[in-house]
């Protein structure tokens, strides 16, 4: 199909990728992106450090739409199964389970790095410098970790909640209390939640907890003990639990950013553009439309100005309005500067082996813990979660004799941790891990950073009134904004690609209006557990 229209597309994460290939597939136009950086896949890169490759904050490749699977096995097939699943592969994450027929001719990680390869889920909490289950059972190992105290503690607290609620419930403490009782709540999400957003529970809308619960890792578990007793066809160990502790998900040779970086070499191959350190800097607005764009180079400090007939913004919405020239409401531009991220950092070690060893039944390489990542609970400490690369895929893995982690801090832009010196960072990281009895610092081989900005879009603050800009931007005809920074919206990776696809959809079909595309993300299937599991 002949080009003779031109989408300019910014950023190179999944949203602007899948939007440029599927323009690229079904229109006219033809798509040119511009990257700030000099990276293919945004927040879904895999950095490659001495061959030890970090995935930024994990990513397992499991959606409940069929359209966003089926893309992902056409980019890499999917590798051979043994057995009765050769034809076909059933996989289960989300408390959905689903069958992938395999297509072409089968292959292996051993023949082609070009591989999606099905990975077994198992995700913990560490707290009392103890392994809880997640999601947690009313088990041996939960009453033997938390003691009969603490239990009996949170059993009545729980009781009190549900007979005497708090009537009013004004901040996400209030409704964390009203479901869980006051001693769960200590317990299981008050320090983590505010270790992840940075704000006081109290200071956190209850509506955005209904919201958003979905968001914390901790709360199924907890759900599931307290419901675990009254269930008369599950057992106390929840063996017959759709959620099981052992799921699987697909999962690319190399990583995620493997996966983004074959569709760009597509992309490319089919005509359209990539221009990496080009940071979009300003935006030309008419009043009805978008006229132009000036990009600058982060290099060199030139600037170009480019003319589209579409424009698909990936980019925070906060800098999106920040660099719009012409006349904006001033509301739009005052609740856009005053919209509020939490960024990650990631400090990847490479270990000799880890202090803490493997006392489940799965087997695994050097008999190193099989969880892909770990939900550190701790108090005294600000690390969020660690990650065990090597149970990703042990691609990702340089030496297999090694044990490769990342350890996850949530932080702020400017705050005292996101101001720490790299090598400062490092070692006081490493200090955390040694101090809750993970490793040993005279195991550390090497070590790394890395600081991603903008990583998580809040809920709180101007949020309360982002509908003012989202109706702005919606009305200029020309303008898409996709993915979780382009909508400041916590969009996982599959979501983000449906925006793509469905802004595609529209304007093949010469839908002006972008409600379907906002709509996305805002079911409940991913939310809670199903009803017959209530």
């Amino acid at each position: 199909m002949a080009k003779n229209k031109t989408a300019l597309v910014f950023g190179a994460g999944p949203a602007g990728l899948t939007v440029a290939y599927e323009l690229l597939k079904k229109t006219d136009y033809l798509p040119i992106i511009f990257e700030a950086s000099d990276e293919i896949g945004g927040i879904s890169k895999t950095v490659n450090y001495k061959g030890n490759r970090i995935d930024i904050g994990g990513h397992r490749f499991f959606s409940k739409s069929d359209r966003v699977m089926e893309w992902w096995l056409k980019i890499l097939p999917l590798e051979e199964m043994e057995g009765d699943q050769q034809i076909s592969a059933t996989i289960s994450y989300h408390n959905k389970s689903r069958t992938i027929d395999r297509q072409g001719s089968p292959l292996t990680p051993e023949e082609t790095d070009k591989i999606m390869l099905i990975r077994s889920r198992l995700s913990r909490i560490f707290f009392l410098r103890k392994f809880f289950s997640y999601p947690v059972s009313l088990s041996f190992e939960t009453f033997n970790n938390l003691g009969l105290v603490r239990m009996v503690k949170i059993g009545t607290s729980y009781i009190r909640a549900r007979l005497f609620p708090i009537r009013d419930e004004k901040s996400l403490e209030d409704f964390f209390i009203n479901r869980f009782g006051n001693q769960l709540y200590l317990t299981f999400f008050k320090d983590y939640t505010e270790k992840v957003w940075g704000v006081p529970c109290s200071k956190i809308t209850a509506e955005w907890g209904a919201q958003r619960i979905k968001g914390l890792s901790i709360t199924k578990a907890v759900l599931h003990a307290l419901k675990a007793p009254f269930k008369k066809t599950k057992s106390i160990e929840q063996k017959d639990t759709e959620t099981s502790l052992i799921e699987q998900f697909m999962y690319p040779k190399l990583g995620p950013g493997q996966l983004w970086e074959e569709v760009a070499r597509l992309i490319e191959e089919q005509g359209g553009q990539i221009h990496f350190n080009k940071k979009v800097t300003n935006i030309v607005y008419n009043g009805e439309e978008i006229d132009s764009i000036t990009v600058t180079d982060s290099i060199s400090g030139e600037q170009e100005i480019h003319e589209g007939d579409l424009y698909f913004s990936t980019m925070p919405v906060k800098d999106l309005i920040d660099g719009m020239e012409g006349s904006l409401p001033e509301r739009v531009r005052e609740v856009a500067g005053n919209l509020s991220y939490r960024d990650f950092i990631t400090v990847g070690l490479l270990l000799k082996e880890l202090k803490i060893k493997n006392s489940t039944a799965r087997k695994t390489p050097n008999d190193i813990i099989p969880d892909n990542w770990i939900y550190i609970q701790e108090r005294e400490v600000k690390l969020g979660r660690l990650q065990i690369f090597n149970n990703w895929s042990p691609y990702l893995v340089a030496a297999p004799d090694t044990a490769w982690i990342g350890l996850e801090y949530f932080c702020s832009e400017g705050d005292e941790l996101w101001a720490m010196a790299d090598e400062d960072f490092i070692s006081f990281a490493i200090d955390e891990l040694a101090s809750i009895d993970i490793i040993e610092k005279d195991k550390v081989i090497d070590s790394t950073l890395i600081r991603v900005p903008k990583t998580y879009p809040s809920y709180f603050g101007a949020y309360n009134d982002f509908d003012i800009v989202k109706d702005f931007v919606m009305q200029i005809d020309n303008l898409f904004l996709l993915g979780r920074n382009g909508m400041h919206k916590y969009n996982n990776q599959d979501h983000s690609m449906l925006t793509a696809m469905v802004s595609v959809d529209n304007i093949v079909a010469g839908i002006t209006s972008k409600n379907n595309i906002w709509e996305i993300n805002t079911e409940e299937d991913y939310h809670e557990k199903k009803e017959e599991d209530a």
